[in-house]
């Protein structure tokens, strides 16, 4: 359930990130309500996942797939132009996510 935890976590945050954009600084009713929704169960979620993953660890992968999902958001529904430099920073978050979750015993797994 930790890592189903910090998935949800994840996803929320991304959401709530994306809704974060739409309020236009908190003036828009929906979007402002949903961002604070998806951001208060996010780290509800959160909260749970670290009871079983070190913190750390953990951070580092909602932080890094977090940072990458907003990115591909910001492309596909947003419209926004990533350069070479922000994919290359982008693909090293993602194999510095992919060496903790198969490599590191810090995980918990």
């Amino acid at each position: 359930m930790k890592y189903v935890f910090l998935g949800l976590a994840i996803c929320l945050e991304v959401f709530g990130t994306s809704c974060l954009t739409k309020s236009e600084n908190f003036t828009k009713l929906w979007p402002s309500l949903l961002t604070i929704i998806a951001f208060t169960g996010c780290f509800y979620f959160f909260s749970h996942a670290i009871k079983e993953i070190p913190l750390g660890v953990a951070y580092a992968i909602w932080a890094g797939l977090g940072i990458v999902l907003t990115a591909l958001v910001s492309v596909f529904i947003f419209k926004q132009k990533l350069d070479f430099p922000a994919i290359l920073g982008i693909a090293i978050i993602i194999v510095g996510v992919l060496v903790i979750n198969l490599f590191s015993k810090s995980t918990g797994h």
